[in-house]
């Protein structure tokens, strides 16, 4: 047994001593998206900081609470806040909580963030639905000896969004009379927004939207087989020739304004999962 196997079961022996519920559905609340956690009637919230091997928060807006119960008649697991590659931490331990989601029982994660939108077509507060990605981080949460118990060597991301689910998003969002959009999301590492130039490079290889976050969730999610489904709250607009100072609280104002229809959108798709 590999050493990350070892701290994954003593994680998950752990978080068993507080909730025997074995949810199917784990999500991934970004910045200023915490406000889906109070849908989640509460089985149980555990701190972070109890858990064997996690990570702290240490963004704005991010709590640091992993939240058991159900929403929309359905057993899940939320994380209330991520941990980033910028803040120091391995891609081992920014993706360590997804793999024991994985092994509490989780088969599907829901992902959110706030994003820098690249495409013209896209606004300030526009969601977009994740449909590819690009890895610009610079590591891969997979380089170092690979564990056959928790996934393949070589894992395959020809669909890393599963298309089934990105429909439904469509059809959840379409019933709410919600505007969505459909995009490629890039990764970069942060933590300083980006460059004028670097917005034009980033478009110019077939990005949307831009941030700082999910792509390493995505790859773990997709070595241990689980379906994925990605959004992203479009928090400022990176259009070159007209871009502005971007300020931290504004995007997070953005975040939350907009968090409401983000909300309405993922409860609909656990409902008919």
């Amino acid at each position: 047994m590999t050493e990350l196997r070892k701290r994954i079961d003593e994680a998950v022996r752990f978080i068993r001593t507080k909730t025997p519920m074995e949810p199917s559905t784990g999500i991934i609340l970004g910045t200023g998206l915490g406000g889906l956690a109070r849908e989640i009637v509460p089985a149980a919230v555990i701190d972070y900081a109890e858990i064997p091997h996690f990570p702290l928060s240490t963004v704005e807006s991010h709590n640091g609470k992993l939240i058991f119960g159900a929403l929309g008649g359905k057993n899940v697991v939320a994380m209330q806040g991520r941990f980033h590659y910028y803040e120091g931490y391995s891609m081992e331990r920014v993706t360590f909580p997804v793999r024991v989601m994985k092994f509490l029982g989780v088969r599907t994660l829901l992902i959110s963030n706030a994003a820098g939108g690249m495409n013209p077509q896209f606004s300030r507060g526009s969601i977009m639905v994740i449909t590819d990605h690009i890895n610009l981080l610079g590591d891969n949460p997979l380089i170092g000896p690979n564990d056959d118990t928790l996934g393949p060597r070589f894992p395959d991301m020809s669909e890393p969004y599963a298309r089934d689910l990105i429909a439904l998003a469509g059809e959840v969002a379409l019933d709410l009379k919600i505007r969505i959009e459909r995009g490629v999301f890039v990764a970069v590492p942060g933590p300083n927004l980006e460059t004028r130039a670097e917005y034009r490079f980033l478009r110019f290889i077939g990005a949307d939207a831009v941030g700082m976050s999910t792509v390493p969730e995505n790859i773990v999610a997709n070595h241990m087989g689980l379906r994925v489904l990605g959004f992203s709250i479009i928090t400022d607009e990176c259009f070159p020739d007209s871009l502005q100072v971007a300020k931290v609280e504004d995007i997070i104002a953005v975040a939350g304004k907009t968090e409401p229809h983000l909300t309405a959108i993922m409860k609909g798709v656990v409902e008919r999962l």
